[in-house]
């Protein structure tokens, strides 16, 4: 079975080690990984191209992957990586087994709480709104309600950890948490 490993990892200055530390994690536990990084980008004459060539390249792996797992670590913010929410969301389109995990243990809720310095208050349906009047999901979900509803939806699990804020990125015990409870559905 076939796994696409999504998430912010290749802005890493070490990409490569930490992309090649969870490829590796992912075989010894049966499974094929495919992960972003994998081919190579031809050249091209602008930025755009090029980027357009990366989304490319990276649909094609996902069409070949028939399960993924997605690190919803928040990324430049309170929410996981824009990229890494396309592709969750291209995989359970498909119908794929979703899995995910992320590196912070507060919810969604609490993250935009703190942005908001805990000035969130009840409008008069008692939906909370921060200071700007925008409403905020509360719903004790790791991410957006679609994050985690599309993964519950296929029958997966969102793993989540408290890791020190040095090694958000580089700790592997919830990634290797999901391939533990993916291995329990799949491979037994």
């Amino acid at each position: 079975m076939k796994v696409y490993l999504a998430g912010p990892e290749v802005f890493l200055p070490n990409a490569r080690e930490v992309l090649d530390r969870k490829i590796d994690l992912t075989r010894r536990y049966g499974f094929t990984p495919v992960a972003p990084g994998d081919l190579e980008v031809p050249a091209t004459d602008t930025k755009r191209a090029k980027g357009f060539a990366i989304s490319s390249i990276n649909e094609r792996l996902m069409t070949s992957a028939d399960m993924i797992i997605a690190n919803l670590t928040p990324f430049r913010g309170v929410a996981a990586d824009v990229g890494t929410a396309f592709e969750l969301g291209f995989m359970c389109a498909r119908g794929c087994p979703a899995y995910a995990f992320s590196n912070t243990a507060s919810n969604h809720f609490e993250r935009v709480s703190r942005l908001y310095a805990g000035r969130i208050l009840g409008d008069s349906q008692d939906r909370p709104r921060g200071p700007d009047g925008l409403a905020v999901e509360d719903f004790d979900m790791v991410d957006n309600l679609m994050l985690d509803g599309g993964i519950e939806a296929r029958g997966g699990v969102v793993v989540t950890r408290e890791v020190e804020a040095g090694r958000l990125f580089e700790d592997h015990r919830a990634f290797e948490e999901c391939l533990r409870i993916a291995t329990t559905r799949f491979l037994r």
